[in-house]
């Protein structure tokens, strides 16, 4: 089969990694080790799957849809040999506010509309672009997202009772959690430590146990043994379901459509960077390659999957994707048989949820999101220059007190106009006379260029030629250390030998390379306009035959 290289076009752009796998020849042993990495992911999923989607504002047996379907169909159709699918925490702000404007049926349509999207953006290729977005952009939405996480679970880690629904922006929230601290349950509180304190202590002394399941069995047990007065998944939402529901398409009607977009679209913006993400941490931790567009589609009709089934919006799950890695997947076997672990689960035992208490769902919440923080990067980005602080800190801000989706694209063009003041940075121009003492003559300047010359640089770079293109003489660019440049310096070029002509005097370009010639010439740049020339000798010469000015 041919090889594709990544981020171009080929035969294998679109192809699963479940087909890479079986063509490499797939055994009983690599079917074993997969089990196992399956059972230790479902292990893992199970408690944060319906947490996630208490937090959000639904039912936990939706996320449980989420994690069955969802979590299936991208294993089994993306371009990520480890990734493993389901619902995020990264999205528990985005589902829980359309909720509250759509409502619930409004959520599951936003849900399936995105996945159209997700398939569109991997069939154009957008994967390959996503995955450049800046890492200053990337700390400082997750460490937003991780404080918004963590104060959505204040209310149930503290067991309080508010006189009406619970705000949504994150001051409002502040505000009403505060004045409702007098009805702080205190057997909550005792919950929720006790969840978190079990997770942090099996992450320390047994970091191979499923530290979650074991937190929330413990919690649930001793709040049962105890008669606990704390609120539990049957005293709030009853008992699961214990089989997924038939498959139904949505409300398509055209005002529901009208409503649910914007949704869809943060849902499938958000969507596409955290399952890539999460594909990039996989091939760190693994070595593979992943696919960046054939695991956009996969998450595109995972997100349908999950919307005909009742569930809400799957993508890629770092934390789960690098259990899954960690505990010896073979490939995307693994993650198919996390979904039918729970699947199991919900067929089985899915009446033993309702005894869990709401308060060690937050315990695990609440982990997550100092999990998610990134403290460490988040005050090396601050400490590093202004430039990467500026991003980081107006992105966090802005997902924090403003809009997840916001916060993205402010911060991607703020760290787009960094990038473009670093470059232009780095573009300078100096008298060839520098080196080589005798370059300059009476009838020409040498002039040498250093660089990419591109609109950033060309703005910088435009006043200092003009300025030398006064005299009425040759004037030499050397431009063999220019990598690049667009239409911008193209025109600052043409603009240049316009103005030189007008005095009587002429631009010889040296050193070009054929790029950037085809540029120049795209704007116009031609001879005797411009003297396209190899070098400084060609130049002599030709001045030497009488076209000197």
């Amino acid at each position: 089969m041919p090889h594709t290289v990544k981020g171009q076009g080929g035969p294998t752009e679109y192809l699963p990694k479940l087909l890479t796998v079986w063509r490499e020849g797939y055994r009983l042993s690599d079917l074993r080790a997969d089990a196992l990495a399956g059972l230790t992911v479902a292990i893992v999923a199970l408690p944060l799957s319906m947490a996630i989607a208490i937090a959000s504002g639904v039912g936990p047996e939706r996320g449980l849809f989420t994690a069955i379907v969802g979590g299936f169909l991208v294993s089994a159709l993306g371009g990520s040999r480890y990734q493993i699918g389901g619902p995020a925490g990264a999205f528990i702000v985005l589902v829980a506010a359309c909720v509250i404007e759509t409502g619930l049926q409004g959520l599951v349509l936003a849900t399936f509309l995105s996945g159209f999207m997700l398939i569109a953006g991997g069939a154009l290729r957008l994967g390959t672009y996503i995955r450049y977005i800046p890492y200053p952009v990337t700390v400082g939405f997750t460490a937003g997202i991780a404080v918004i996480i963590f104060a959505s679970q204040l209310r149930e880690m503290f067991g309080l009772t508010l006189p009406g629904a619970e705000p949504g922006e994150i001051l409002a929230k502040v505000e009403a959690l505060w004045a409702a601290r007098g009805t702080v349950t205190w057997a909550a509180v005792a919950v929720a430590a006790l969840t978190a304190a079990v997770i942090l202590g099996l992450r320390r002394l047994r970091p191979h146990w499923p530290g979650m399941l074991i937190a929330v069995a413990v919690a649930s047990t001793a709040a049962a043994l105890l008669s606990l007065p704390v609120e539990t998944i049957g005293t709030r939402f009853g008992a699961l379901p214990r089989v997924l529901p038939v498959p139904a398409l949505p409300d398509l009607s055209l005002a529901a459509i009208q409503a649910a977009l914007p949704w869809a679209a943060s849902f499938a913006l958000l969507g596409a960077i955290e399952s890539l993400l999460s594909a990039v941490v996989a091939d760190g931790m693994s070595g593979a390659r992943h696919r960046s567009n054939a695991e956009l589609v996969a998450q595109g009709m995972a997100n349908v999957g999950s919307a005909l089934f009742g569930g809400f919006c799957v993508t890629g799950t770092i934390a789960r994707t690098a259990t899954n890695v960690r505990a010896g997947s073979r490939g995307p076997v693994s993650g198919m048989l996390h979904s039918l672990f729970l699947l199991l689960f919900l067929l089985v035992a899915a009446p033993l949820a309702a005894y869990i208490p709401l308060a060690a769902l937050a315990g695990v919440l609440a982990v997550v999101a100092w999990g998610m923080a990134e403290r460490h990067e988040f005050v090396a980005l601050v400490r590093a220059t202004r430039g990467d602080a500026l991003v980081v800190l107006a992105t966090f801000l802005l997902v924090v007190f403003r809009d997840l989706t916001e916060g993205i694209l402010v911060g991607f063009s703020l760290a787009g106009l960094v990038f473009i003041k670093r470059m232009s940075e780095t573009a300078g121009m100096r008298p060839l006379a520098d080196t080589t003492p005798d370059a300059q003559r009476a009838d020409r300047i040498v002039y040498h260029l250093e660089g990419p010359y591109f609109f950033g640089a060309a703005a910088q770079l435009g006043g200092v030629l003009e300025r030398i293109a006064e005299a009425p003489r040759a004037l030499v660019l050397d431009m063999s250390a220019v990598p690049l440049m667009d239409s911008s310096g193209a025109r600052g070029v043409l603009q240049l030998a316009a103005r030189a002509r007008r005095r009587g005097g002429q631009i010889y370009l040296i050193g070009l390379r054929p790029a950037l010639r085809r540029v120049l010439e795209s704007q116009g740049a031609h001879e005797p306009e411009v003297h396209f020339l190899p070098d400084l000798a060609a130049v002599d010469a030709r001045l030497a035959q009488g076209e000197s000015v």
